[in-house]
């Protein structure tokens, strides 16, 4: 029976879901009602059979519930909703929503719409399930729930997720699920109720709506709309709908039901471009983009059918289309190019068609295509120098970039065309290459978690996210504001603008990282020139790469690119830079972890984009290089493989590895500039814990780039942690000054090196002066300094002050982190927090008043004066004066 209603007569509250209530709803009701102890929980239609089954059978006593028949409405004064903010989802109970006596109090995790109710409290956010928001705050509260309710709770969670599988799932649904587990939630229990079998009326419900489905192509996107009729109410409608989805493999589906004297409909999508939650809306029904139902009466299944295909083709807008399936810019050569320099083209960017024009009237001309098969015959044929108008094909599909994907499909495969160019208004606005195509067709035909593009291939459609909320969660309110008025700024000048790369990485790795890299696609340094002025800010260009970086007033930094492309004339050279697409732009880069990038524009803020697999790469914590001749073109890059394995405790893939071998095997860098090669070892060096960085380096044979004098052994390991131990020694006394990590640890690495070798290493890494000077001769004075004091301890404070004073803090640590003994540590360690700031407040103009005439007599005083403080003598500035009276004396 339910509990007995403790609520007084005249000041009900009612708590309430949407009419055919799911798990979800319920095990909201029920949340709410430890929010509201004296609340009512009332269905406000008839609820799914299933449910009232589960209530009979098994945790009714949990409910404070009365029937909505048994409510006087005039005695409600207050109305809790969840699970839903629609007014034609709430039966009867919209009645009260005329009344402004009513105090409305709503926990929805629903998209907000035009219609939707007003509360006096709203608490909506974005989670994979409704009874998640209530549990936050349950658990904020501190308010205690029971086994039976957490497990209530949890079932509604594992049902509206998908047992954590669907798309909309959220972090804080996990750890809401966390929580419950630790109030003793019953995972069996939402198991039986979960993976529940099938019941034969069910099954043959389940094989009518697969007979009856139909396929709709809206837009170049496939959705399946399936109806049935049964003479009785069916519970678990929604349940088979969502078996079908994964029986039959689809990415989005309608079925409609007409049971008794109503009609429902349940929709379930498993791709962005179908909103299911906006098209059932309009419906009268409500949702999320992957999940919606509608409950419909006084219409014929035929008439439901029929609006709701019209709506699909007014509210499904597809992504498939040819701009945005397209590769821009594209790579065109001229007509009277020669084959041979066609050919290095090819070659440059990993392409295997270009685009042939020719100019007429001032402008571009598209006069056909080349491939690379045509070319390497020409040249096979000792025809390099012949033009490429020569050899090119001239009968070429073409399309506008509003084409749909079966348009697209069908020219290059009916024209065999290797590529097809988008024409934008006689413009070339980028083309598809049927690597796109076949990439994009491979996916739709089998959507499977696992089914990614292989990241060595040219860039393909990428995986498109929108991350808003995770964005507000994880970023400062400034930083968010920045990025916006970003997007707003390339707005107003028709540019795109995307942060990317390792921000947005860090970002999924639950990372801090301040360090934001903006791309535009468009003219960088003229975005970056107008946002600075709005700003405020100041102005660094460098035109050669078009980048910029914009400093605010309190010293923050933004830095700014063009989208671009680059290649590289011979292994390990800089690279050339070319203007490019936010595509091109991310396939130039390192690893497959930093080509992320969320978009900033106003219309598509948040969306996250990854090309490449990179949120693959970065859950399996993994390092991919994304073409097999990137060490080739940048060996540096093993350097950055090897640091951001150790710094994210990821591992190198097996291919990459093998890449790197071969990139040592061939000495591919013979080729780099010393002073590159010093810029990778020093980010080595600084980070948090650089010795596994270093034993893999060795791994890898790298480190007689340094100097193949290094030698790496169990010695240098040994001092290696030493110094890791020695600087958290350091940081740990919290000193307001800086030091050189990497210089400690490089001393390290040379320090078996002798003054000529010490020379060379230097020369090559082309260091400037004052780090020669450390490396190469105050490095063998604070060795010998440790040798004398190994021989020498204990001395007096003085004496260690006179041994230790001339040495720079890099060089103290040096010495502390290669001694062998405790005593010279201790020594050192004495030296630099008790007797390296100890000073004499006497002055010259002191001795003068004792009349002492200046001279060389005036350091003997002030020096000896010195000593006595430090060994503890003197105390106070009278204790200074009075030693120096005697001293003269």
């Amino acid at each position: 029976m339910p509990k007995e209603q403790k609520q007084e007569p005249k000041n009900l509250t009612i708590i309430t879901a949407h009419v055919n209530a799911d798990f979800d709803a319920l095990a909201s009701m029920l949340a709410a009602q430890k929010l509201y102890p004296d609340g009512l929980v009332v269905f406000p239609g008839s609820q799914e059979k299933n449910l009232k089954n589960f209530f009979i059978n098994s945790m009714a006593y949990l409910f404070n519930m009365a029937d909505i028949s048994d409510i006087d409405f005039a005695k409600v004064k207050r109305l809790v909703l969840v699970d839903t903010r629609q007014p034609g989802r709430i039966g009867r109970l919209s009645k009260l929503l005329k009344r402004k006596d009513i105090e409305i109090h709503i926990y929805d995790h629903h998209p907000s719409t035009d219609n939707d109710i007003k509360g006096d409290l709203e608490v909506h956010r974005m989670s994979g399930a409704n009874v998640t928001l209530l549990i936050e705050i349950i658990s904020q509260k501190g308010i205690d729930i029971s086994a039976d309710e957490a497990t209530i709770m949890c079932l509604g969670i594992y049902e509206d997720t998908g047992s954590f599988t669907y798309p909309s799932t959220t972090e804080k649904d996990f750890k809401a699920a966390a929580f419950l587990l630790s109030k003793g939630a019953n995972l069996n229990v939402v198991s039986d109720l979960i993976a529940r079998e099938l019941s034969p009326e069910q099954v043959s419900l389940l094989n009518d709506l697969i007979q009856s489905a139909s396929r709709f192509n809206v837009n170049g996107i496939e959705v399946v709309v399936a109806s049935v009729t049964t003479e009785k109410y069916m519970p678990d409608f929604a349940f088979l709908v969502q078996k079908m989805v994964k029986m039959e493999n689809l990415d989005a589906l309608f079925a409609i039901a007409r049971m008794e004297n109503k009609i429902y409909v349940v929709a379930r999508s498993r791709i962005n471009d179908v909103d299911v939650g906006a098209i059932l809306t309009a419906m009268g029904g409500g949702g999320h983009g992957y999940a919606a139902s509608a409950s419909i009466k006084g219409k014929t299944l035929a008439q439901v059918e029929n609006n709701l295909v019209e709506l699909l083709y007014s509210k499904i807008k597809a992504q498939r289309q040819a701009k945005n399936l397209m590769t821009s810019p594209a790579i065109t050569v001229r007509t009277d190019v020669s084959c041979k320099n066609a050919n290095d083209l090819l070659t440059r960017y990993n392409i295997n068609a270009l685009l042939v024009t020719e100019k007429q009237n001032g402008e571009d001309h598209l006069c056909g295509y080349i491939t690379r098969q045509v070319i390497e015959k020409a040249l096979y044929h000792k025809l390099e120098y012949v033009p490429v108008k020569e050899y090119m094909t001239t009968e070429l599909a073409t399309v506008e970039p509003d084409a749909d994907l079966s348009e697209v499909q069908e020219k290059i495969i009916e024209n065999k065309q290797r590529v097809l160019p988008v024409i934008d208004h006689k413009d070339i606005a980028g083309v598809i290459t049927r690597t796109d195509l076949l990439n994009i067709l491979v996916r739709q035909s089998k959507r499977a978690p696992d089914d990614f593009p292989d990241p060595l291939k040219e860039p393909t459609l990428a995986r498109t996210r929108n991350v808003i909320q995770f964005l507000k969660e994880r970023l400062s309110k400034r930083l968010l504001n920045i990025l916006k008025t970003v997007g707003e700024v390339a707005d107003e000048s028709g540019y795109g603008a995307y942060v990317v790369g390792g921000f947005v990485r860090d970002l999924f790795l639950y990372r801090s990282d301040e360090d934001v890299d903006i791309v535009i696609e468009g003219d960088g340094i003229a975005f970056a020139k107008k946002y600075a002025k709005l700003e405020g800010a100041r102005i660094h260009t460098y035109e050669k790469f078009g980048t910029a970086v914009i400093i605010f007033p309190d010293g923050f930094k933004i830095d700014v690119a063009s989208a671009r492309l680059e290649y590289y004339k011979f292994p390990a050279a800089l690279p050339i830079v070319e203007m490019s697409s936010i595509k091109l732009d991310l396939f130039r880069r390192d690893f497959t972890i930093n080509t992320l990038a969320i978009q900033l524009n106003s219309d598509k803020f948040g969306t996250l984009i990854d090309f490449f697999s990179a949120r693959k790469d970065i859950k399996e914590k993994i390092i991919r290089v994304l073409q097999n001749l990137s060490f080739v073109e940048d060996p540096t890059r093993v350097f950055r493989a090897i640091r951001f394995e150790q710094r994210f405790d990821f591992t190198i893939g097996k291919l990459t590895r093998g890449l790197i071998a071969n990139a040592v095997s061939m000495n591919f860098f013979r080729g780099l500039s010393g002073r590159r090669v010093l810029t990778e070892l020093k980010q080595i060096l600084e980070e948090d814990n650089p010795v596994p960085a270093i034993i893999r380096l060795n791994d890898f044979d790298l480190l007689k780039f340094i100097h193949p004098s290094i030698q790496f052994d169990k010695q240098l390991i040994s001092i290696l942690n030493s110094v890791r131990k020695v600087l958290a020694w350091h940081d740990l006394l919290f000193l307001d000054e800086s030091y050189m990590k990497w210089v400690v640890y490089f001393l390290v690495l040379i320090h078996t090196c002798n003054q000529q070798r010490s020379e060379e290493i230097c020369s090559r890494f082309e260091l400037a002066p004052q780090y020669k000077k450390i490396f190469c001769s105050e490095r063998f004075a604070a060795e010998k300094c440790v040798l004398k004091l190994t021989r020498d301890l204990p001395v007096s404070s003085s004496t260690l002050y006179r041994e230790l004073s001339g040495f720079r803090t890099e060089l103290i640590l040096y010495m502390m982190a290669i001694t062998k003994h405790n005593t010279v540590k201790k020594a050192i360690s004495h030296y630099f927090t008790r007797l390296r700031r100890v000073t004499v407040s006497l002055k010259g103009k002191d001795l003068q008043q004792m009349g002492v005439e200046p001279g060389p007599i005036y350091r003997d005083i002030l020096q000896a004066t010195l000593d006595a403080k430090l060994n503890g003598k003197l105390k106070t500035r009278k204790d200074e004066l009075e030693y120096a009276r005697g001293y003269v004396r």
